[in-house]
């Protein structure tokens, strides 16, 4: 069965396409509609569709906005690309995100048909295509999730376990033999973030016989999730906190030039990944954070007679003096010789 999006912000293509879509004989679970960008995103993320049908001239978020978030996702979505005559050039535009097929308004039932039967062939076919597992993409997948949940971001856990859902449904297996794949993940996972040295573990799945694939999915995000949440607790108590680790290296190394992929490599984790971290767990970025530590430190040194500015300078990092009191005047409104007759110095 099929998932389906509609996004535009006309009631009437809304409905028309909803009743053509009824009428087409396709097994089709379910069909929501979204007026804009913006909600077809919230949509997806609720629920991924199997298909999308948008038009391009939106309010809020257009559809060439949307099909490049989605194709961003890289999630097995095939979206169809609604458009007047006048807005086909742009719509080519749609090639270099994925969109392979378009609608030209007004829309016919043949057409949406004809449209919907090649989604089907496609999907069909890329099921048949993917009857076996591909190894790699299991191990990217344990990767970023073992990373989410030690680092606590709940938001790209919840992301990647519904990829990973949609991800299983689309191989030729039976129920039983999804579930055994569960329970070997499962397995490897708490085994990951075991080796993390932080004691914490998944609790054992323990699926019944016969038990549909949805409703184990359902246990096997669950124990993920509790698992992060277990440990949000725990760090508010006495295990250590990944960023404070940083943050305390960055404070015991003022002096030298430390680099955001040097604090990466320190946690195992990819540049990238970890810039992300840092930014939604601080507020700031690794830079900007590391500037401000070394400009406070000047200043308690600049607030002692016996440091000369340029042995200042090279103390917090910089060995361009002239650099120092550029970044310095930019922190705090006045240059270090000002700051000091500030003090009285």
């Amino acid at each position: 069965m099929y998932r389906v999006l509609i996004v535009d912000d006309e009631p009437m293509i809304l409905k028309g396409l909803t009743v053509f879509l009824r009428q087409s004989g396709v097994d089709i679970a379910s069909i929501r509609p979204a007026s804009n960008g913006e909600e077809a995103l919230a949509a997806i993320t609720e629920e991924l569709p199997d298909f999308v049908f948008t038009d391009i001239r939106m309010p809020v978020m257009d559809g060439l906005a949307l099909c490049a978030r989605i194709a961003e996702m890289n999630a097995p979505i095939q979206t169809v690309v609604i458009s007047g005559y006048g807005d086909f050039t742009y719509a080519q535009t749609c090639i270099s995100y994925g969109v392979k097929e378009y609608l030209l308004k007004p829309i016919s039932k043949r057409d949406l048909q004809d449209t919907l039967r090649k989604l089907v062939q496609r999907a069909e076919s890329a099921k048949s295509a993917s009857s076996y597992l591909s190894m790699a993409k299991v191990d990217e997948w344990m990767q970023e999730m073992e990373q989410a949940v030690y680092y606590l971001n709940q938001e790209r856990a919840e992301e990647l376990l519904q990829i990973w859902e949609h991800e299983m449904a689309s191989y030729h297996l039976l129920d039983a033999q999804r579930i055994e794949m569960l329970e070997e993940f499962h397995a490897l996972l708490a085994k990951k973030l075991k080796a993390r040295d932080v004691n914490i573990m998944l609790q054992p799945l323990q699926m019944e016989r016969g038990m549909p694939f949805p409703a184990a999915y359902r246990q096997f995000a669950d124990g993920i999730l509790q698992t992060l949440h277990y440990l949000q607790k725990r760090r508010k108590g006495k295990l250590k906190d990944p960023i404070e680790e940083v943050k305390k290296y960055i404070e015991h190394n003022l002096g030298s030039e430390i680099s955001l992929e040097e604090a990466a490599e320190l946690l195992g984790l990819h540049p990238n990944y970890f810039s992300v971290m840092f930014k939604q767990m601080t507020g700031e970025t690794f830079v900007q954070y590391r500037t401000k530590r070394r400009m406070e430190h000047a200043k308690r040194m600049l607030g002692e007679e016996r440091y000369r500015i340029t042995d200042i300078s090279y103390a917090v990092g910089y060995a361009d003096h002239s650099n120092f009191t550029k970044t310095f005047k930019k922190y705090e409104g006045i240059s270090p010789s000002e700051y000091r007759q500030k003090l009285g110095i």
